[in-house]
């Protein structure tokens, strides 16, 4: 069973986003998205100062099993990017809610967050997939 912190809203297209308190956000992808996809070399890192509406591709992620992209789970604009996983993308693999974080992210709409699934509703979505 994949690990899924209370403290998080996450996507349909499995990344989290976690409420720094402050009008942005932390993005990443989640434990299952990880464990979907097997041992992870490679990692697109989005592009800071990037406007990003919810739903869009900004990110990629590959393993050895797969490519996948990575949407943006709100709009905003992108504050910061995690470059450590430019020289290390198995982080992915080893600490997905802690030093995988991919960007930050300056809300456009706080009211967005709202619009994400909580931990508990998450772990049903996963567990219809299964």
């Amino acid at each position: 069973m994949s690990n899924i912190p209370t403290n998080l809203r996450f996507a349909k297209s499995h990344e989290w986003v976690l409420d720094n308190g402050d009008g942005t956000v932390t993005v990443g992808i989640s434990d299952h998205a990880q464990e979907l996809l097997g041992d992870v070399v490679f990692v697109e890192i989005p592009e800071e100062g990037r406007e990003v509406e919810a739903g869009e591709e900004f990110s990629l992620v590959e393993s050895v099993k797969a490519a996948s992209d990575v949407y943006s789970p709100v709009s905003g604009e992108i504050i910061a990017i995690n470059e450590l996983l430019e020289e290390a993308p198995e982080t992915i693999n080893e600490d997905p809610y802690g030093e995988a974080w991919l960007a930050k992210i300056k809300l456009s709409d706080a009211d967005a967050l709202n619009a994400l699934m909580d931990a508990a509703t998450y772990s049903d979505l996963i567990a219809q997939s299964e």
